[in-house]
């Protein structure tokens, strides 16, 4: 297959999104200009039943390098999904991911190709991306070639990650398993070949043990492309662990509502990592913002330009069209998504719960002290305040949700 060297997508690889580049920007772009074809891959594990659009970042980067002509693995980790990738979150009551089941993770990826195909060009003809799964060399390994894989680092090499330190500091457990996530993640590389691994920032530590792995295995370098990610004002990431990310399968409202929410702060940064917006267009937003554009227009333009790409510009129309009406103009007329419950009555936490704008009644008490929640345009105050299901035209909003709730008969 002949290897394009195209500038434009090649300067997009380089400095769209990107966090750092290993060992360098100038190393990948001369390999990329050798005409040679390499092998890429990004590793999904599904650890929950929906992609979200944090995976954007890297899908994008597996398009660009396919349009070039590239070979483009999209791996799911039905394998290092059972295992649990260590969590990086700063709480002192975070532990170890928690480890799934065959089954669960079989249920969880199942929609994980379609959803990808809204960003990759899954079925092209000239340059189809491959699709594996790394249950079918992970499952092979017997227990010695596992003792001997992790001879390949040593306790102090893993405990330099941050969060293990912090754990070692709160006097937090660190669990064995978690030390052979990076062990079976670099194994990928060396199985598949592969000369180039694109992932978020957060994952840097596992990709350099496939790029030390590679060099051990195979005895050739591995480029590692770190993307940015999206966080919040005080740097917390935001992605499925936290509760507060864009699902590939929400709806179209839904997602336009979501982005509205996202703080100023981030506007730029969400067009450069979560869009197909060039490098010149995101310098452009920049300067708008410099000079005293609303914020609230550029949010628009980005929750309109995010959801048409994940979805379509119809549905992303009739998304903002939706926005608008109800958080901007105040029309209750507008057609509002409905959902049943069979409880006449019901505390308000346990109503936002079964209504799955809340994982847990935890959360929903913080979204009720954050004063998120309303029923009519009323502010709730009382996560236990008792509401009567049987009042007509109940419309709840929870953040940027909102439902109308009617009493299944």
């Amino acid at each position: 297959m002949e290897i394009k060297k195209d500038p434009e997508i090649i300067e997009r690889i380089l400095n769209k999104g990107i966090e750092q580049i290993l060992p360098s920007k100038e190393a990948l772009k001369e390999k990329l200009l050798t005409g040679e074809r390499l092998t890429i891959y990004q590793g999904f594990d599904p650890t929950a039943s929906t992609l979200h659009i944090g995976h954007t970042v890297g899908m994008r980067k597996l398009e660009d390098f396919r349009k070039l002509g590239h070979r483009v693995i999209f791996l799911i980790g039905d394998f290092t999904g059972r295992i649990g990738d260590p969590s990086g979150k700063k709480d002192a009551r975070a532990s170890a991911r928690e480890v799934l089941t065959k089954e669960q993770v079989e249920e969880n990826m199942k929609k994980y190709v379609e959803q990808a195909s809204h960003i990759i060009d899954v079925n092209n003809k000239e340059n189809p991306i491959e699709i594996k799964y790394n249950s079918e060399w992970h499952s092979e390994l017997k227990f010695e070639d596992v003792i001997k894989l992790a001879t390949e680092f040593t306790v102090q090499q893993m405990l330099k990650r941050s969060m293990y330190q912090q754990r070692l500091e709160d006097d937090r457990p660190i669990y064995l398993n978690e030390f052979l996530y990076p062990l079976m993640q670099g194994y990928d590389s060396v199985i598949m070949d592969v000369d180039i691994e694109v992932g978020g920032n957060d994952q840097l530590f596992n990709m350099l043990a496939g790029r030390d792995m590679v060099a051990n295995h195979l005895n050739k370098e591995k480029f590692v492309v770190a993307g940015k990610l999206l966080t919040t004002s005080d740097g917390t990431k935001m992605g499925k662990s936290e509760g507060n990310m864009v699902s590939l399968d929400d709806t179209p409202e839904n997602i336009y509502g979501k982005i509205m929410s996202f703080e100023d702060s981030a506007i730029i940064v969400a067009f450069e990592i979560l869009t197909n917006a060039g490098l010149d267009e995101i310098e452009e937003y920049k300067k708008r913002i410099e000079k005293g554009e609303n914020p609230m227009i550029l949010k628009k333009e980005l929750a309109y330009r995010i959801t048409s790409e994940i979805t379509s510009e119809q549905d992303a129309t009739k998304a903002q069209e939706f926005f608008e009406s109800i958080f901007q103009k105040k029309d209750t007329e507008v057609e509002i998504p409905t959902k049943t419950i069979s409880t006449q009555k019901i505390q308000l936490a346990d109503l936002i719960v079964e209504l799955e704008f809340a994982k847990s009644k935890s959360e929903a008490r913080r979204l009720v002290d954050q004063g998120a929640v309303k029923i009519n345009d009323t502010k709730k105050t009382s996560y236990n305040e008792e509401i009567d299901m049987t009042q007509s035209d109940l419309i709840l909003k929870v953040g940027r949700h909102i439902t109308k709730i009617k009493i299944q008969k």
